[in-house]
């Protein structure tokens, strides 16, 4: 779009009609750039080319990175979308592999590795890398498409290699010997999308880097890591906790932006009733199909982002059947795109992107990174992203031609989507989120140090690089008789790679596997730590568009087969969960009541599934499940009510009120905390027997925390407080998915109070105030 005003006609033009819908429009500001002088070291060769594509100086930012990094000190840029961040360590990258290659034409004596959360962004990166021709640069891609010859060439002769996390834990650092002469002339170490690591993958990741750097040491190099985010708060002190190093931080852009005009859109209530007679709104998947229709058809290229790939794939074809009825000519200017398709469909799929043949896109987060598609005008977001970060991450990717920009978050069926569209400041204005992870979690940690020890015999000299806690992990692996203490170090005991143990996106146990009982195909895996409610058997499991059973769940192989079917209901597994405090790490008064944050032990069990009818939601039946107890030792955050204070408030259903207040605390912590709700889990009670009275857990749904509980308990009155509006403004009688109805509840959302759970959040921070 042309800059003055043209997206915010068009978000006018989409709310004729729906102007109930369109419930707040934000204008952020276009800005002008800010240029310096090139770094004097810079190649020449480099500077004409770029001075070809028509960059005659560059940003302030990108020399402060690159000055920075060639300096040698460690690195971490947070800079907009399209901000062109890569410059910045592209500069001195370019120079180091020219002047080694001017000193030793026929030997590698520099190297670099570049580190994505996801092959897109990696590919996308080798393109723009690739462009240039610089002495001594040779780059390639390392990741799970890669045929055997291309893995061989990297590891020989490659100088910059881009890969991701995944590759780096289980194929390069297990196999170093192999990698000896690219680590040992490691140079730079590009992390880019940094703030993408967070909570369990981020602490694995942070183990992942620790062990990069210890192993390079081995060989004699020490490279120096560029982190690069649009979006990361406290940058300096994110950064150090993913590398464990000391960074720089370079936080003013020097890039023009384009206006945006950014909508909240809340899909109206339909005639229809869900669980307990609860009032349904309109699926934001079915706004936005919609939408993104309306768009494609007055040519503005639009990026539709879904949460789910099965998701993209409905608003994908919900659109075309659309267009269909409008203009069959524009049917095949939609397509989704997601993870899980062949690399040679993503490529194409990436070129017509760019080249301007697709005009409406339908994708998972798997487009939200840095991948350059110039020219898209308009941006819609299916529910809220999780972060304020990936927010801006997603809003960014219009308007990157220098014209202004449209982006619509269309509000799910939710407590936090229902809050943000009714709180526009919650979101604008506001500083994005700190990346929470704890790279000390011994959980994790523990797994990391046995692929460590593997690698390369633990130390003394290993505490500083993974940690104050390590010689307590270390001991407790001795313990467990997987490392053994000798003269020289600790080692690794067992014949098994200990990186095929850890699933380093993940923390929930080993996966399990989803096969096909007649052909043995393998449909998919999932997550350990949530097969049984999943999985069991009897489930409905819905994989591509395409409905199984299950007929059974095989704990001990790890794997559930399936048969196909097409049942006219799905499942809903129930489960009891009962909650124990280990220890009180701290608690703070707030009148009568407290709140208190510290360790938990979580048992649950699923016990039985509902069957639903997909066109009513009625219950045709409840059968039972004989499935183990499982325990998970984590962290909490807890607030507990005296039966004094309760009684005043004469509520009719106290155990239905601290449910809601549960619910719905789950739903908004997100807001506060890089978590997803599916990250965390919560637990209340009228009398709890640890704390004698009204308590409301709410715990990281992962083995020693990820770090959520702690930033619930930092930010607890912002946090409870929009809970409690949340439930408030909600315009339903009774409770309803908006406010305090979980898709998650084990009890099938019952009991639930929603009048009563407003009442002791009410007394709860009068209380606090």
């Amino acid at each position: 779009m042309r800059a003055g005003g043209e997206a915010a006609t068009v978000l006018k033009r989409l709310a004729v009609g729906r102007d109930d819908r369109l419930t707040h429009v934000e204008s952020v500001p276009a800005r002008a750039g800010q240029t310096c002088a090139w770094p004097r070291w810079a190649p020449t060769e480099v500077l004409g080319q770029l001075a070809d594509a028509g960059i005659i100086a560059p940003w302030t930012h990108q020399v402060a990175t690159a000055e920075a990094a060639y300096a040698g000190k460690h690195v971490v840029v947070a800079t907009g979308t399209a901000s062109g961040k890569s410059l910045g360590y592209l500069l001195p990258a370019f120079a180091t592999l020219s002047i080694a290659q001017a000193a030793s034409p026929h030997r590698r004596t520099a190297s670099v590795l570049y580190l994505s959360p996801t092959k897109a962004l990696a590919h996308d990166q080798l393109r723009a890398v690739s462009s240039y021709t610089v002495p001594g640069l040779r780059a390639t891609t390392l990741d799970g498409d890669s045929e055997r010859t291309e893995r061989d060439w990297a590891r020989d002769h490659a100088t910059y290699v881009l890969s991701n996390p995944d590759m780096l834990h289980r194929s390069v650092l297990p196999n170093h010997q192999r990698w000896a002469r690219f680590l040992g002339c490691l140079q730079y170490v590009v992390v880019d999308e940094c703030h993408h690591y967070r909570g369990v993958f981020g602490a694995h990741v942070a183990g992942v880097l620790r062990r990069l750097r210890r192993v390079c040491a081995q060989y004699g190099a020490h490279p120096i890591f560029v982190c690069a985010s649009a979006t990361v708060a406290e940058p300096a002190v994110s950064g150090e906790r993913l590398t464990g190093l000391p960074m720089v931080e370079v936080i003013d852009d020097g890039s023009p932006r384009g206006g945006i005009s950014f909508g909240l859109w809340e899909p109206p209530m339909t005639s229809l009733r869900g669980e307990n007679g609860a009032p349904v709104r309109r699926s934001a998947t079915a706004e936005v199909a919609d939408l993104l229709t309306d768009l494609v058809v007055t040519g503005v290229r639009t990026v539709a982002f879904v949460r789910s790939r099965r998701g993209a794939e409905t608003v994908a074809m919900t659109a075309r059947e659309n267009l269909a009825e409008v203009d069959p000519g524009l049917i095949d200017q939609v397509s989704a795109y997601r993870a899980g398709y062949l690399p040679e469909e993503r490529r194409r799929l990436e070129s017509m992107l760019q080249s301007g043949e697709l005009t409406g896109v339908a994708a998972t987060n798997a487009l939200e990174l840095g991948i350059d598609i110039a020219g898209l005008d308009a941006v819609l977001l299916s529910g809220w992203p999780g972060t304020r970060a990936s927010l801006w991450q997603q809003a960014g990717r219009a308007g990157r031609a220098g014209g202004d920009a449209l982006a619509l978050l269309v509000a799910r069926d939710d407590p936090l989507d229902t809050y943000l569209v009714r709180h526009p400041a919650a979101i604008f204005g506001r500083p994005v989120e700190a990346t929470v992870f704890n790279p000390e979690n011994p959980y994790i940690l523990g797994p990391q140090l046995c692929a460590a020890a593997q690698e390369l015999p633990l130390t003394a000299a290993d505490y500083e690089v993974f940690g104050s806690t390590t010689p307590t992990v270390i001991a407790q692996l001795v313990r467990q008789g997987l490392l053994r203490e000798r003269p020289h170090g600790w080692f690794w005991t067992r014949r098994e790679r200990a990186v095929d143990a850890i699933d380093i996106r993940s923390a929930g146990g080993k996966t399990v596997q989803i096969v096909e009982d007649q052909t043995g195909r393998l449909l998919g895996t999932v997550d350990g730590g949530s097969a049984h409610s999943s999985v069991h058997e009897g489930a409905v499991y819905v994989h591509a568009g395409e409905s199984y059973l299950v007929k059974t769940l095989d704990l001990e192989g790890y794997a559930a087969v399936v048969e196909p079917a097409a049942p006219d209901y799905t499942t809903f597994a129930r489960d009891v969960t009962e909650i124990s405090i280990l220890a009180t790490e701290e608690t703070c008064s707030w009148g009568t009541a407290e709140l208190s944050r510290g360790w938990v032990q979580v048992t649950s069990q699923v016990v039985s599934f509902q069957r639903k009818l997909i066109t009513t939601g009625d219950v045709l039946d409840e059968q039972p499940l004989d499935l183990p107890e499982r325990t998970l030792r984590t962290k909490a955050v807890w607030w507990t009510m005296p039966d004094t204070a309760v009684a005043a408030l004469g509520l009719s259903d106290v155990p239905g009120a601290a449910h809601a207040a549960e619910h719905a605390s789950i739903g908004l912590l997100p807001l506060f905390a890089t978590c997803d709700r599916w990250d965390i889990g919560g637990v209340s009670t009228a009398r709890h027997a640890d704390t004698g009275s009204l308590t409301v857990f709410v715990y990281d749904g992962h083995p020693g925390g990820a770090g959520f509980a702690e930033h619930g308990y930092a930010a607890a009155r912002e946090w409870l407080t929009a809970t409690r509006e949340a439930i408030a403004h909600c315009e339903c009688m009774d409770g309803c998915p908006s406010c305090v109805q979980s898709p998650k509840c084990g009890n099938q959302n019952n009991p639930l109070d929603k009048g009563g759970a407003v009442a002791l959040l009410t007394a709860l921070l009068s209380s606090e105030a």
